[in-house]
């Protein structure tokens, strides 16, 4: 969080805009707010959580998860910090989202992509493989960047761009990675997973396949994060927009023809 947290005031820094009013949806912590407080570009900033203890005593708005519950075109920034992966119709969510943006506001939000700790699925793919002759579903799928991209399009937002941030976290074992997934809320969240208890030969096989196949010189194992930025405007009449089909002074076939001397 504190590294996207930096990557979001990075982007805003770029942005020559005062937004005026502000949401941050779903993320969790107080660092959303804090980067766009900090950067200045915006005079009121409202939390969304769906849990009062995830506001403290900051104060903000409570609302059920993947809604949005800001008036029609009432913001100039939204931003979602690693929450939207977790969401079951992302569609949906970035519609909300767009609806509450005024005209030429700005979307920003990371969420978990494809490749996301992809060493831990293949390892508890393999060693349940090997152990039971099937496998179950343990580890989110996450969405590819090109299908990102395509949903911003989808929920109405204009001028997309999607970029990757690759991080890599090392642990000592496979168990310090669940470790922490679990103290983060995040194991066993899939409703179509298996409801037999996984054993603990499996997370010991597992274990001995993550250790075989993910680890450095020095023994520790490596899990990847892939962190999908996404950003899209309401759109508005100001905006850029490519020219009309058709409109071409020049064709194709005569600016790629090879001039005299090349």
């Amino acid at each position: 969080m504190r590294r996207v947290a930096d990557d979001l005031a990075d982007r805003l820094a770029a942005v020559q805009r005062d937004f005026g009013r502000a949401a941050t949806l779903f993320c969790g912590t107080a660092d959303a707010a804090a980067a766009i407080a900090a950067s200045g570009k915006a005079t009121d900033i409202v939390r969304v959580e769906a849990d009062p203890a995830l506001l403290g005593d900051d104060g903000g708005v409570i609302a059920p998860p993947e809604t949005v519950p800001l008036a029609p075109e009432s913001l100039g920034l939204a931003v979602s910090l690693l929450s939207l992966h977790e969401v079951n119709d992302v569609p949906g969510m970035l519609a909300q989202i767009r609806r509450a943006l005024r005209p030429d506001g700005l979307f920003l939000g990371v969420m978990a992509g494809a490749g996301t700790l992809s060493e831990l699925r293949e390892s508890l793919i393999a060693a349940e493989t090997e152990l039971t002759g099937g496998a179950s579903a343990r580890v989110y799928p996450f969405a590819d960047v090109r299908d990102v991209g395509a949903l911003l399009q989808r929920a109405g937002l204009a001028l997309p761009v999607v970029d990757v941030d690759e991080a890599t976290v090392r642990y000592d074992t496979m168990f310090d990675l669940l470790r922490d997934l679990r103290a983060m809320g995040a194991t066993g969240a899939l409703a179509g997973r298996s409801r037999k208890p996984a054993t603990r030969a499996l997370f010991a096989r597992a274990a001995q396949i993550y250790a075989e196949r993910f680890s450095d010189p020095d023994g520790r194992v490596r899990a990847s994060f892939n962190l999908v930025w996404m950003s899209g405007w309401a759109p508005d009449a100001s905006q850029q927009k490519p020219a009309r089909r058709g409109s071409a002074t020049v064709s194709l076939a005569e600016a790629l023809k090879p001039r005299p001397g090349d």
